[in-house]
């Protein structure tokens, strides 16, 4: 399985409900450095998985639905804690309707899967991996 990988960030507030979440049940703000790891069995006809450039443009267009935003007042996020994991699976998902629509080339409908990682901090990060 060959995979290439491109990075942005994105800055969101947001709170939780739930007493696990101690003090982050108030609304707070988060920094998240984000990879985007799009996977293939096999190179396109040149040699690549994914238009980096493509791939890079997207990403920055999904986290811009995302960032400088209160997702609590997102009506996709209605009733659901913007964990690290739901926003992973958010912007994996987001992604994935990118591919189908052609938004990352045409080549890059064969791809297999996309990993979308969100990374809180340089010790704790969260991760979810989807087939396309």
């Amino acid at each position: 399985m060959f995979s290439v990988t491109v990075r942005d960030h994105m800055m969101i507030a947001h709170s939780f409900r739930g007493e696990v979440f101690g003090p982050a049940q108030r609304l707070h703000g988060a920094t998240f450095v984000v990879d985007a790891t799009f996977r293939r069995r096999e190179l396109d006809a040149d040699g690549v998985v994914v238009d980096i450039g493509l791939a890079t443009a997207q990403l920055r267009a999904v986290l811009g639905e995302l960032t400088y935003r209160n997702l609590d007042d997102d009506p996709a996020f209605a009733g659901v804690n913007t964990t690290t994991e739901v926003l992973a699976r958010a912007v994996a998902d987001r992604l994935a309707a990118r591919v189908r629509a052609g938004d990352l080339g045409a080549g890059a409908r064969a791809l297999a899967g996309i990993t979308v990682t969100l990374h809180e901090s340089h010790v704790a990060w969260a991760s979810y991996e989807r087939s396309l």
